[in-house]
């Protein structure tokens, strides 16, 4: 069967093969046993209605057995003979572009090379899924293949309910992930519906199908570790930046410290996931040895070299350990998985890896109680290096948040804040988001470098243009993203599709979109299709991360990213989504994305810039009304060059007058 029959012909009536669990894949890790006889059987009727009545028989035992040893109904037998990568547009079935455009991302999504648990559908952050199971896979796949431009294909939490009627200018896709009702948003409440089959955690771009490997959070990356030795008044050369995790969104840690100019020290428990970052050449050397470490450590700073290090074991050590040796770091931070803490998010010190992921599922009490004696250790460890002048900050992955409900000394005098910054309170948001600057994307529907290596030449002759009249606020956030297209081929970023990303205002985004959609018309280059970050300027409503530089009390608010998203469907997005859940965890945050195919017509011109500008400006506005200075110059500036819009400003009340 052809890859385009495999394709259309959804969920196959004749059942496959069985297939053999492969060792050699990096699997998620046992779920817990969360639901009780009547709801595991609940669990089972909910995947079988997927199949004909004639192979419930069968499948019945093969679910059961699923569930009993994995803790999930994943349909291992359905998983697809083909090869998943993301292929040029033209080799996928279908009546509609915009539907070709999708698979190739949902196949993108679950590339080897980019998805963390593969065979799992989970695309990264240990539960971040693209689909809950194989079925809705095939039968996602099979409706976009049979879709026109007049219908609309409705997600919820991986599951395709179906085809409705529509229209062009209707969004093709429309992905919920997790919308579960507020007082029924707990980290076990997630682990009961998901094992249920009936609710899914999206992540941000895993499960909006966004995601473009690593790449991503390297430009993120780069710009926080830049700006933060900016903050300090600290030229990268010869710094030290520690850190963990090496996972799906954290492994671009050391890349990234390596093109800011610094030394990386990331630690990592999971010699796989260590292995493949260092084979991908994302982190330079792999060390297992403390005192080692130390003296590469040593060695590096005296030559001041740019080079990143592994360190094969748990962060708690590393830090401890250099506070001993005396050895000065100038930048800490973590990016271990604690939206996930009780299911190997993060890992206790004084346990191998083995006998952690063994102690998950046999005694998860025990497990909780060892994860947070140590972010105890841990955040004292820091509190020590902070005291010697570290600037230390929180990488949005809830780990000041998990320490403080663990009892650890993280919050400052008045009881009520965390004694340090999140990188986007103190960093990017002030620097980057108040002022529109947000991680916008592209991937080249055709697969060839060529398009990729011409868009970025595109891209960067439209941000030097933009340079010429920027005024001095924007400046530096253009020079570095010059800085970073330039370098962007020879840092070798591109895992999976051929894709890029830049951090672009809407300005940026709307003059690049509109270069890229005039180079199609002329046959230059093949359609692209255009997306962003969740983790950006107007996507994400999050206290402790995208919004933790609001000030007004709204920070806990999510009108935000539910406008967001309304406003993106009806301006012209191909497809949009919105979850519950991501970076910082389930039920801790609301974000929102889109996709947007360009293929040169004039109707793709006018929703590009009608929906770019909205997409960066909802979120601008709303951070001006948090009386956020960059904020209300960005707003004003919009207002400028856009006699259709006219947002309420606020006035700014005098401090002495509340005394």
């Amino acid at each position: 069967m052809t890859f385009k029959a495999n394709i259309q012909q959804g969920i196959p009536s004749v059942l496959p093969e069985t297939k053999t669990y492969d060792t050699k894949i990096n699997h998620a890790p046992k779920r817990k046993d969360i639901l009780s006889q009547d709801e595991k059987k609940l669990a089972l009727k909910n995947a079988l209605r997927y199949f004909e009545p004639h192979h419930h028989n069968i499948l019945v035992k093969e679910f059961s057995d699923e569930l009993k040893n994995y803790g999930r109904i994943y349909m291992y037998r359905f998983r697809p003979e083909y090869e998943m990568y993301a292929r040029p547009i033209d080799q996928y079935p279908g009546k509609s572009e915009q539907a070709k455009a999708i698979m190739l991302m949902i196949q993108n999504n679950l590339d080897y090379a980019v998805a963390q648990h593969p065979h799992e559908l989970i695309t990264y952050g240990g539960n971040g899924a693209v689909f809950q199971n194989w079925a809705q896979y095939l039968l996602t796949m099979q409706y976009l293949s049979e879709m026109t431009d007049e219908q609309t294909l409705t997600m919820y939490s991986g599951h395709p309910m179906g085809l409705f009627p529509s229209h062009k200018e209707a969004p093709r896709v429309v992905v919920t992930n997790g919308m579960v009702i507020p007082n029924y948003s707990k980290p076990n409440d997630w682990e009961r519906m998901n094992a249920l089959g009936v609710s899914q955690y999206g992540q941000m771009t895993a499960g909006s199908f966004m995601y473009i490997g690593p790449q991503g959070i390297v430009h993120g990356t780069t710009i926080t570790v830049l700006n933060a030795f900016r903050k300090i008044n600290r030229n990268p050369t010869g710094g030290l930046f520690l850190t963990s995790g090496l996972g799906g969104m954290s492994g671009a840690q050391p890349k990234a410290g390596n093109i800011a100019g610094c030394i990386t020290v990331c630690a990592e428990v999971n010699p796989k996931i260590t292995h493949i970052r260092h084979t991908q050449g994302w982190v330079n050397e792999v060390i297992t040895g403390l005192d080692y470490l130390v003296a590469r450590v040593n060695l590096a700073k005296t030559n001041n070299e740019i080079v990143s290090i592994a360190y094969l074991g748990n962060i708690v050590d590393v830090w401890e350990k250099f506070d001993v040796e005396n050895i000065y770091i100038d930048l800490g931070s973590d990016q271990t998985s604690l939206h996930n803490p009780w299911s190997g998010g993060y890992y206790p010190a004084e346990l191998s890896f083995e006998e952690a992921n063994a102690m998950v599922v046999e005694n998860p009490d025990l497990f909780k109680i060892k994860v947070q004696e140590t972010l105890r250790r841990h955040t004292a460890a820091i509190n020590k290096h902070t005291a010697k002048g570290t600037y230390f900050f929180d990488y949005g992955n809830a780990f000041l948040l998990e320490s403080s409900r663990a009892g650890a000394d993280v919050m400052s005098k008045n009881g009520h804040d965390f004694k340090y910054p999140s990188y986007v309170q103190d960093i990017m948001g002030p620097m980057c988001f108040d002022y529109g600057f947000g991680p916008f994307r592209w991937v080249c529907a055709s697969g060839k470098l060529e398009d990729l290596i011409k868009t970025d030449a595109i891209a960067c002759e439209v941000l030097e243009e933009m340079l010429k009249n920027a005024p001095q606020e924007i400046y530096q956030q253009i020079q570095d993203n010059i800085k970073w297209i330039k370098s962007a081929q020879k840092n070798k970023l591109v895992v999976g599709s051929q894709a890029r990303i830049l951090y672009a205002d809407a300005e940026g985004r709307v003059k690049i979109a509109e270069a890229f959609n005039q180079a199609i018309a002329n046959g230059e280059i093949a359609t692209i299709i255009l997306g962003r970050d969740h983790h950006d300027v107007s996507g994400t409503d999050s206290p402790y991360r995208e919004t933790s530089n609001i000030y007004d009390g709204s920070s806990f608010t999510a009108d935000m990213a539910i406008q967001n998203v309304i406003g993106d469907s009806f301006r012209g997005a191909t497809w949009v989504s919105i979850h519950n859940g991501g970076g910082v965890g389930w039920g801790e945050v609301i974000n929102g994305g889109f996709g947007m195919v360009l293929d040169g017509s004039q109707e793709a011109s006018k929703r590009s810039a009608s929906m770019l500008f909205w997409d960066v400006n909802n979120g601008i506005s709303r951070r001006s009304w948090a009386r956020n200075e960059g904020a209300i110059f960005a707003i004003k500036r919009a207002m400028e060059t856009q006699p259709l819009l006219k947002i309420t400003l606020p006035n700014i009340v005098a401090d002495h007058l509340l005394d």
